[in-house]
Parts: structure tokens; sequence; C-alpha cells
């Protein structure tokens, strides 16, 4: 199954690792690295021109992906069918 994660993008449900609200995690300085050391391998993808939300972070062929999106952590995972617990909330 697919999960619209916004702006006409979708990835595949079994593809997703977690899914962090950004208010939430970006005080931590273990993600702001995390997020860093992705954005410099081109691994960060902006689905929006608005300001982000949350991020979903995939494991996908050939590489690893990390969304940023418009939408809310719980919206998402609302939209995966899958409980707040398979994810990294």
């Amino acid at each position: 199954m697919y999960v619209s994660i916004g702006s006409d993008m979708a990835v595949r449900d079994e593809s997703i690792v977690g899914i962090f609200d950004l208010d939430v995690t970006s005080s931590s300085k273990h993600t702001r690295d995390f997020l860093r050391r992705a954005e410099e391998r081109g691994q960060v993808l902006a689905v929006t021109g608005e300001l982000p939300k949350a991020f979903v972070v995939t494991r996908e062929f050939p590489m690893d992906r990390v969304y940023l999106t418009q939408f809310s952590a719980s919206t998402i995972e609302k939209r995966s069918k899958r409980p707040l617990g398979g994810f990294g909330i």
C-alpha cells in the first residue's frame, strides 16, 4: 500500500522506517546531526514548499530517503493505518 505524504508524493508503507515530528525531534542534537548528514548525502527531499511539520525516513533501493512534509506525523500515521508504536514518533 502507498501512503500519501503530500504534494502528489506517496511512499510504500513497508519502506517507512520512521515518522518524526519536527517540533519535538529537532531539539535533539542527534536528530539535527542525522538530518545534516542526510542533506550532505543528497537523501533529503522536500515534498512541500511550505514549512515542514514532520519528516519521514524510508529505506528504499538504492538509498535511504528523508522526506520533509507539511503534514503532521499523526496525519501520516493515520493514512498508513499502522499504529504509532510502529514508527519512531
